[in-house]
Order: structure tokens, then C-alpha cells, then sequence
């Protein structure tokens, strides 16, 4: 089975330093299925080729008990398409072949890493369950511009009708690392198999593979199902984890609908309006609130957990008292619209040395969140289900340990105040729970027991007499006191 990556990037022979392999001579590399063979068929500066060819071993594969059949198939163990057509056996040779390169690491070429390169791949045989309609449904939504063309069953008797399989080309400005984790997906989804036990550790190569595109992806569900066998636990795992990372867009969470304020007196707008009598939106009063509580603790150092696009870095970055900011997120498309945002290519060089951007999971401890004075985790905790803040408490309160967290989120209380909001709805699809006033103090007060922090409870917006205000925020501040105020 086989398969070609070129690029008319020049100089095109650049593909060798990013794949990690010379064009100038042939190499080997062995997997458990048989050889894989990496060669370059083209290479000058204008056009470079280069090839992926794995020798499969039939009688080896059936020896490591991998081939899938059963009793009674022992002829189809044998004499099967796996030598001929692409399927999760390639995925495997080109996961270990270029796996440097999937991990975007060049020390000879670091600045291609991140470059979008003109990039043609071939695939002349690739098994796919639902033919080139499929093909399409996978790549096209990636960027790729795509040609798939059914295979006959025989060009001789065209009344046979296609085969399962499709002669695959696709063609895009793409980074190598995009393209080589959209084929290391795309070639046991499209073939709808796997020759290797599937288990728990799956759900980590595909989220590594999907990082950045299978979150928002329109068939997001079915390529996790494919890829994972069908199997119905490690699927609904799957999907659960990938709605943490990205399933919202990162420009349109939250605030949808956001109460008026009313007000009296106050300069004017353009048109002849009060700018006091219009509404200021919840998002910018949340804002507001958070570098208040961030003041009055007088930090220097912040980290904006759960970051997403942006919205909060600018009002941090505008504040010289913050000295150093830590934008993180688990979600590698929402750094990047939050790095346009701010505009981080073009600040002066005194400005983005205060600020980093860094792609961290928040349920999973990670050394290099240790050591600030403050966290900030803004409309954040209702984006994960319930059973999975026990680990984001771990990470932030435990692990972390900053001197103050502060935490806001929607009172779900507010929520029969927004009239175009339908009864029983939350204000985002992507949020799980939202919670009353108590039910926020009681998690709040938990927390601040286990791990020796005072919190105070604050309102952000409007407060109403009946319902409260449309936001909550808790202050957390480390002490070795449990007391709660309210």
C-alpha cells in the first residue's frame, strides 16, 4: 500500500528536513505488520515527492492474532485486501515513520513548522466505506480540495459496478503536522476497521491526531465512532472529552443575551443618545469585576484558565500592573484567534514579553501553571460536566496553588429574566450544568475547605430582589482559615 506527499514549496527538498528523512537515499523502517519503505520518486527546488510504500507480511499479521478473523475464516486471514489497500496498517507505518514530524518538530527547519505549504498527497488505493462521497465528508472540510474516484470491481465488466476502494488525491496550503494527523485519522476511519486491539488508549492518539480540527469537525461523531470500533463507552468518552476542548465557537460563547443597565445623565453618543442610558454589556461588567477582585489582591502574575479566544487577555494586557499573563487553553484553534486578537506579531517588544499563550488540558496537572498570584477561571467551570470538576479543582487548587483564584459563572437563577431565553435552556449549547446561587456557595465553601482557601461571594451585573445578579463570582484567596464570607 502507498502513498505520496508532495510539495512545490521552494525549495521543495525543505519536505526532507520537515519528515525527517533524506531525499538522497532510501530508508526502512520495520513495523509489527512488515516493512515500511520511505523513498523520494522526485526532489529538486521546484517540486519534491515523497513516498510511503509498507510491505505487509500476511502470514506475519495473522501470527500476532491482529487480522480480525474469526473461526471458520481461517482462508480470509490470508487472502484479505490488507497488503494492497490503505487502512489502519499504513497509519500505523506512517505514525512511526514520520513521527517527529507529526509532533511538529524540525531542528533543521523549525520556521516551515508553522508554515501553511502547498501540499499534494495521493492515495491509489484506499479502502473506504462509503466511497468517494465519504473521502469527501472527511477532507473537504479540513481545507482540502478533493478528487476521489471510485475504483471498478473490473474495468472489463463496468456492469459490476465500484469497488469499496477510491484512488484518492487531495491538494491544499496546509502545515505538514495538519496533514500528516488528517491522513493518520482519516486512513482506519475511512476504511471503517483496525487490525490492532482498540482500547482506552485510543481516545489519547486520536485526541493527540484530532487537536485543533476534529473538535469542530461536521462529522466529528462518526469519525470518533469509526476510529474507536464502535465501541459505544470509549466513544461517549471521546466525544466528552473533545466537547471540553472546542466544540463552541470561541467567538460567540456566552452573553448572548445580556440584561440593560439603566442609568441617567453622562456624555453623549454620536447619534444624540445618553452613552449612560445604554446597555453595558454583561461580558464588559464581568471584565470589570474580575480585574477588580485581581487588584484588590494585588497580583502581578495572572493566568487566564480556560482563555478561549481571548476575551479577558486584552483588559489584562491594558493594565501595567499585571506584569506577567499566562493565556491557556486547551483548544489549539481558540489560541490561535486569541494571538489575532491581540495582535501579538505586531505589539512592541516591551508589551508581548508580558504575555504567553500555552495549550494545557485544565483537568490535568501541568508544572508550568505553578508559582503565580493569581488564576482566573471566567465563565469556565459550566463548560465541563459535572463528574470532571473534581479534577479541574485538583489541578487549579491543588497542584496550581495560586494565592488567589477567582471563578465567575452564570446564576441560573437570572436566566427566567432574559425573555428570549425558552424556559428550562441554558444561556450556551455547550454548557452542561448552571447553577443557583446556593448550589454555586455550597461547591464554593467545599472547595475553599479542602484546600484552605477564604472565599468571598460577589454578584456581577444587575442585581435582582427576586433572582440575584446574572453572574456569580467567588474569590478564593489562600489562607489557613476556611472561613466563608458571603
Amino acid at each position: 500500500m502507498l502513498v505520496t506527499l508532495s510539495t512545490t514549496h521552494v525549495p521543495a527538498t525543505d519536505l526532507g528536513f520537515l519528515l525527517h528523512k533524506n531525499p538522497a537515499r532510501a530508508q526502512q523502517v520495520e513495523v509489527s505488520t512488515g516493512t515500511a519503505h520511505v523513498f523520494y520518486p522526485e526532489a529538486d527546488e521546484h517540486r519534491c515527492t515523497a513516498a510511503l510504500l509498507l510491505e505487509v507480511d500476511p502470514i506475519g499479521l495473522v501470527r500476532t492474532a491482529r487480522a480480525g478473523g474469526g473461526e471458520g475464516a481461517a482462508l480470509a486471514q490470508y487472502v484479505n485486501d490488507r497488503p494492497y489497500a490503505a487502512s489502519s496498517l499504513l497509519a500505523v507505518a506512517l505514525g512511526k515513520a514520520f513521527s517527529s514530524a507529526r509532533r511538529g518538530a524540525s531542528k533543521e527547519r523549525p520556521e516551515l513548522v508553522d508554515v501553511d505549504l502547498p501540499l499534494e498527497v495521493r492515495i491509489p488505493a484506499l479502502s473506504c466505506r462509503g466511497g468517494a462521497e465519504m473521502a469527501h465528508r472527511f477532507f473537504a472540510p479540513l481545507g482540502w480540495r478533493v478528487e476521489a474516484t471510485a475504483v471498478p470491481l473490473d474495468g472489463t465488466l463496468p456492469e459490476w459496478g465500484d469497488s469499496r476502494y477510491v484512488d484518492l488525491r487531495l491538494s491544499g496550503e496546509l502545515r505538514l503536522v495538519e496533514a500528516l494527523n488528517h491522513l493518520y485519522v482519516a486512513l482506519p476511519v475511512l476504511d471503517d476497521a483496525k487490525h490492532y486491539w482498540i482500547g482506552n488508549d485510543e481516545i489519547e492518539k486520536l485526541l493527540r491526531a484530532g487537536s485543533g480540527w476534529l473538535a469542530t469537525h461536521p462529522e466529528r461523531d462518526l469519525i470518533t465512532r469509526r476510529y474507536l470500533g464502535h465501541r459505544t463507552a470509549l466513544t461517549r468518552r471521546a466525544i466528552e472529552r473533545l466537547a471540553e476542548v472546542d466544540d463552541a465557537d470561541p467567538e460567540a460563547l456566552d452573553d448572548a443575551t445580556a440584561p440593560p443597565l439603566a442609568a441617567a445623565g453622562g456624555p453623549q453618543t454620536a447619534d444624540g443618545e445618553d452613552a449612560a442610558d445604554r446597555p453595558v454589556p454583561l461580558v464588559l461588567q464581568r471584565h470589570g469585576a474580575v480585574l477588580a477582585a485581581l487588584r484588590s489582591a494585588g497580583a502581578q502574575r495572572v493566568i487566564d484558565l480556560g482563555c478561549g479566544a481571548g476575551a479577558l487577555l486584552p483588559a489584562l494586557l491594558a493594565d501595567p500592573a499585571f506584569t506577567e499573563i499566562l493565556g491557556v487553553d486547551v483548544s489549539a484553534r481558540a489560541l490561535e484567534v486569541a494571538a489575532r486578537r491581540l495582535r501579538l506579531d505586531r505589539l512592541p517588544e516591551r508589551q508581548r514579553a508580558r504575555i504567553t499563550l500555552l495549550q494545557s488540558g485544565l483537568t490535568y496537572t501541568d508544572a508550568r501553571l505553578q508559582g503565580y498570584d493569581a488564576a482566573v477561571l471566567m465563565e469556565v467551570i459550566e463548560h465541563l460536566d459535572l463528574d470532571r470538576l473534581p479534577a479541574l479543582e485538583h489541578a487549579v487548587f491543588a497542584a496550581a496553588t495560586p494565592a488567589t483564584v477567582v471563578v465567575t459563572t452564570p446564576n441560573v437563577e437570572y436566566n427566567a429574566r432574559f425573555e428570549e431565553l425558552p424556559a428550562g435552556t441554558f444561556r450556551h449549547r455547550d454548557h452542561r450544568f448552571e447553577w443557583t446561587r446556593q448550589q454555586f456557595a455550597d461547591w464554593a465553601a467545599a472547595v475553599g475547605d479542602r484546600h484552605g482557601y477564604a472565599v468571598r461571594l460577589l454578584g456581577v451585573g444587575d442585581e435582582d430582589p427576586d433572582v440575584g445578579a446574572p453572574t456569580q463570582m467567588a474569590v478564593f484567596a489562600r489562607s489557613t482559615t476556611t472561613e466563608v464570607a458571603a
